[in-house]
């Protein structure tokens, strides 16, 4: 089976890894020379590029217009692509947009499997993602080899696109809201006299951890603000949890005020930087020296 992998980043670099070491013929897509460097397998910088021929397409780029241009746009792969061949495509997006997409692929008689991911870079080179997906018993069927090589767990939550999208955007609520009180919560500490190293563990041993706590305070700790996920992804995803929201007309008051803290930090310049570092927008307000910096930075 022949597949293309579009996006090369710290997720999709590792998802294709994991492909290609079990068996699969992949072939990597990123317009960055360093992420295709860094893929042991061939790669091209355009998706008009790609070998004819292409089963499977597995999409994680940063957003929905990304998907799009590298799917159907000028220098998109679709034409380019085997009969009834699948999308498999994981970047977040809104629910509209997922099936805005899957239209399209209907229409050029492809199959769309609308499939968001979590586990971040170390599920992606594990083969350990979870896959929350929607689409055809076809598009399953036919994306199974992928998601076999990619996935710890797949959930099948319906035929409907969007489905995943809607799954994927609650979750991120999620996410967002607790790398922003686990932030929260370690600068308060570090105002209040404690030391960091000793707040990390009391708190990885207790019932208030959570996993994004133990997973971005230890960047903190290490004072390594390279972006495995940046502030500005969950700028974008909190975002798209905002508009779910209004759209339900639903009141969302813990990830609105998430969301403003992420904004902070990105209007501060650390947009680029890891998502744990939305603690530096504490910083700026209250004065904190973090682990490994002798003052507040908010330059970045």
């Amino acid at each position: 089976m022949k597949i293309a992998a579009i996006g090369l980043g710290s997720m999709g670099q590792g998802a294709a890894a994991s492909m290609l070491s079990k068996g699969l013929d992949v072939t990597g897509c990123d317009p960055s020379e360093r992420a295709r460097l860094a893929f042991a397998g061939p790669s091209v910088a355009r998706a008009c590029d790609l070998p004819p021929g292409i089963e499977a397409v597995l999409v994680l780029t940063v957003n929905a217009a990304q998907a799009r241009a590298a799917l159907f746009g000028a220098e998109g792969c679709a034409e380019r692509l085997a009969p009834g061949a699948v999308l498999i495509v994981s970047a977040t997006m809104a629910p509209a947009d997922a099936r805005a997409l899957a239209e399209e692929a209907a229409s050029r008689q492809l199959l769309y499997l609308d499939a968001p991911v979590s586990g971040g870079a170390t599920g992606a080179a594990n083969g350990a993602l979870t896959v929350m997906a929607s689409g055809s018993v076809a598009a399953f069927d036919k994306a199974r080899p992928v998601l076999e090589r990619v996935a710890a767990k797949v959930w099948e939550l319906g035929e409907a696109p969007g489905l995943g999208a809607t799954m994927k955007v609650v979750h991120q609520l999620l996410a967002g809201v607790h790398i922003a009180t686990a932030a929260e919560a370690m600068a308060l500490g570090i105002k209040a006299g404690l030391d960091p190293a000793q707040i990390y563990g009391v708190v990885t041993g207790a019932a208030g951890n959570s996993w994004m706590f133990g997973n971005r305070m230890a960047h903190v700790l290490a004072g390594d603000d390279t972006p495995l996920s940046a502030v500005n992804i969950f700028v974008k995803d909190l975002g798209l949890v905002d508009a779910l929201a209004r759209e339900a007309n639903f009141p969302i008051p813990l990830a609105a005020q998430a969301l403003q803290l992420f904004v902070a930090a990105a209007a501060q310049g650390h947009g680029g930087k890891d998502d744990a570092f939305v603690i530096r927008a504490y910083q700026a307000l209250t004065g904190i020296a973090l682990p490994g910096e002798k003052k507040p930075n908010p330059a970045g």
